[in-house]
C-alpha cells in the first residue's frame, strides 16, 4: 500500500475517529460467531477505517488457544459487513491466503513469527502473485531491519502493490517495561527508506498492558505514523489469548479522543525563522561532533602501532570497562540518559577496536568492513 497508489490510505477517510489517520481495531482473536458481531457492532460506532482480528493464532506453546481457523472467516466477514467495515486477519501460510480469498477479506497482514522466515514470506507472495488486496507487514520479533525491508521487497517483486508496514516492537535481552521493546529508531529509518510505504503503529503487541497503550500511540503520532492498530474485546478480561492487552470498545474510544495527531512543519513566521536558527547550531555541534570523532579514531590508530609493537589486544577489557563508567556518569551529569550514552560509546568504541585492526592489517578492510555493518544485516 503505498502512499500513492490509492492502498490502505484510502481507509484515512473512513472515519473521523482520529482525523487522517488509519484506525483498525478488534480483538485479538475470534473467539466465536457471538464474540465478534458484538465487538464489530460496538467498534463501527468508532469511525474505524478496518475490523481486525485473528484466526490462525501462532501461540508459543502448544495447547494454548490457537484460533478457530478457517471457521471463523464467514464470521468475521459477516461482522464486518454489520459494521459497515473492511475485515483483517493474519496470513501465515498460502492456505490461510487461499481461505482469506475463498470468503472475501479484504486486508490480509503477515505476523512478526512470519516475518522473521524468508522462506516463509516467499511462499506468501508466490501465492499473493496477481491478487490485489493490501497487505501489512509486520516487523520481525527480532530487530532487523533488513528483514522487515526483505519482507517488503518479496511482496514487491511478486505484484503486490498495496503495502503497509506495521511496528509492533522487537524481543530483546534487555528488561524494560515493554512486551516488545519499540526501538524506534528501526521503523524511522524504514520510513526513510521507504517514505513512501504506510507506516503503522501496534502499541497493543508492542506495551503488553493497557497502560502503556497512551503514551506509546501518542509517541507514535509524535512521530507522524501513519495510524495505528489496536486490540479491543467486548469483555476484555474473558479473552482467549492477550487479555492484558485488550481494551473495550468504549475505552477505545476514549483513547483515540485523547490523542493529539501531529504535522511536520507549522508555516508560521515565530516557528520556521526560531528553527532554522536553531537547525543551523545544531548543524554546526554535528560538524564538530564529527570532527572531534575523527580526531578521536587517529588517536586510536596511533594507539595500534605500539599495541601491535608489544603484542598487546586491540580490546582492553578494564580499559573498556572504565570508560563506561566514566562516560556515563559524565553524561548523567549533563542530563544525557545513561543508555542513551553507553549506546553511543558502544558503537565508538566497536569502531576503534575496527580501526585499530584495520591499522595493524590483523585481517584485511574488507573483514572488518563486515563487522562494521554487521548490526544492518
Amino acid at each position: 500500500m503505498s502512499k500513492s497508489d490509492g492502498g490502505l490510505h484510502r481507509l484515512q477517510g473512513r472515519g473521523a475517529c482520529l482525523q487522517g489517520k488509519i484506525v483498525l481495531a478488534g480483538p485479538c482473536s475470534v473467539e466465536s460467531e457471538q464474540q465478534i458481531m458484538d465487538a464489530a457492532l460496538q467498534l463501527g460506532k468508532l469511525g474505524l477505517s478496518a475490523l481486525r482480528a485473528g484466526i490462525w493464532k501462532p501461540r508459543t506453546r502448544p495447547g494454548s488457544f490457537q484460533g478457530v481457523g478457517e471457521a471463523a472467516l464467514p464470521w468475521l466477514k459477516a461482522a464486518g459487513k454489520a459494521a459497515k467495515l473492511p475485515v483483517a486477519c493474519e496470513v501465515a501460510q498460502p492456505a490461510h491466503v487461499d481461505a482469506c480469498l475463498a470468503h472475501g477479506i479484504d486486508i490480509l497482514w503477515i505476523g512478526a513469527r512470519t516475518t522473521v522466515n524468508p522462506f516463509s514470506v516467499q511462499a506468501l507472495a508466490d501465492r499473493l502473485r496477481g491478487v490485489d488486496l493490501p497487505v501489512m507487514v509486520k516487523n520481525p520479533v527480532n530487530p532487523d531491519l533488513e528483514l522487515w525491508l526483505g519482507a517488503i521487497e518479496r511482496l514487491r517483486r511478486a505484484g503486490v502493490t498495496k503495502i503497509a508496514a506495521v511496528h509492533r516492537g522487537f524481543s530483546t535481552a534487555r528488561q524494560t517495561i515493554y512486551r516488545n521493546e519499540p526501538i524506534w529508531r528501526i521503523p524511522l529509518e524504514l520510513r526513510r527508506r521507504l517514505p513512501e510505504v504506510p507506516l503503522i503503529c501496534d502499541p497493543s503487541h508492542m506495551g503488553g498492558t493497557r497502560e502503556l497503550l497512551k503514551p506509546i500511540s501518542q509517541e507514535a503520532l509524535d512521530l507522524l505514523y501513519d495510524g495505528l492498530m489496536i486490540e479491543a474485546h467486548p469483555r476484555p478480561e474473558k479473552a482467549q489469548s492477550d487479555a492484558g492487552q485488550q481494551i473495550t470498545p468504549a475505552r477505545l474510544r476514549s483513547l483515540l479522543a485523547s490523542l493529539v495527531p501531529k504535522k511536520e512543519n507549522a508555516l508560521v513566521r515565530d516557528y520556521t525563522s526560531h528553527i532554522a536558527a536553531l537547525r543551523k547550531e545544531v548543524d554546526g555541534l554535528d560538524h564538530q561532533l564529527l570532527d572531534c570523532l575523527s580526531r578521536r579514531m587517529e588517536i586510536v590508530r596511533q594507539m595500534s602501532h605500539y599495541k601491535e609493537k608489544y603484542g598487546v589486544s586491540s580490546f582492553q577489557p578494564h580499559r573498556w570497562s572504565d570508560i563506561v563508567k566514566d562516560r556515563t556518569r559524565y553524561g548523567a551529569a549533563r542530563a544525557l540518559d545513561q543508555d542513551f550514552v553507553l549506546e553511543i560509546f558502544d558503537h565508538i568504541h566497536e569502531e576503534a577496536i575496527r580501526q585499530q585492526e584495520q591499522e595493524a592489517d590483523v585481517i584485511p578492510p574488507e573483514a572488518t568492513d563486515h563487522k562494521r555493518h554487521r548490526r544492518a544485516r
